[in-house]
């Protein structure tokens, strides 16, 4: 049962203990279900809801990403990677899916698993591959120390290109003008969707692994393997 409609009341159970929040939280927390995605053959690298929250994609190791329902009932397997699958994700309108791969692509699929373009062109292994805000775009990240933004048909429209070492990720800014890359090389940049730098984010003293904008458009939080996550302004400055 769902844990809401198994939440004892005082008409149901006399002896419950109304006024005690312990007794409550340790009554729901034992009568969850854990569900569990059971079926990829290889390490299960990436998992994220869909739009809507009713669907679940996972990348994995064994070359394939799959769909499932909240059940834990695959719905798709999206096969056809040469290589493991780094990253799995739904276009905004939860109608599509982009994967990134070992093997140097990124490739866009429909909720059947079929194959609606492929994204190719990189030289190295693609870390990171999401949506613009309004679904029209992708950018994907890669070993070969480059971001890229494709349209739907799999096009290049830009190359993001000055790191001096693996961009492990990339994202737009919520308003779908700006993007963040985040790299090897100790930084993260910001671009526009020309492939023109605005600002680099210069300071960390490792590996930069994560970069993502907040909601209002006007700052940056990166993570690094240098023990500490930052927070900028558009500037570049902290």
């Amino acid at each position: 049962k769902d844990a809401a409609t198994a939440l004892p009341t005082p008409h149901s159970r006399p002896d419950y203990p109304a006024s005690s929040p312990v007794f409550t939280l340790r009554y729901i927390l034992d009568r969850i279900q854990e569900r569990k995605l059971t079926g990829h053959q290889g390490w299960v690298n990436a998992a994220s809801f869909s739009p809507d929250g009713q669907r679940i994609v996972t990348a994995s190791s064994d070359k394939t990403a799959r769909i499932w329902d909240l059940n834990g009932s695959l719905i798709a397997e999206l096969s056809g990677h040469q290589s493991a699958v780094y990253a799995a994700s739904f276009s905004p309108d939860g109608q599509r899916i982009v994967t990134a791969s070992y093997d140097k692509t990124a490739r866009i699929w429909n909720l059947n698993g079929s194959l609606i373009a492929e994204l190719s062109g990189h030289q190295g292994t693609v870390n990171a591959a999401s949506f613009s805000p309004d679904g029209q775009r992708i950018v994907t990240a890669s070993d070969d120390k480059t971001a890229r933004i494709w349209d739907l048909n799999g096009s290049l429209i830009a190359e993001l290109s000055g790191h001096q070492g693996a961009v492990y990720a990339a994202s737009f800014s919520p308003d779908g003008q700006r993007i963040v890359t985040a790299s090897d090389d100790s930084t993260a940049r910001i671009w526009d969707l020309n492939g023109s730098l605005i600002a680099e984010l210069s300071g960390h003293q490792s590996w930069v692994r994560a970069a993502s904008f907040s909601p209002d458009r006007q700052r940056i939080v990166t993570a690094s393997y240098d023990k500490t996550a930052r927070i900028w302004d558009l500037n570049g400055s902290l």
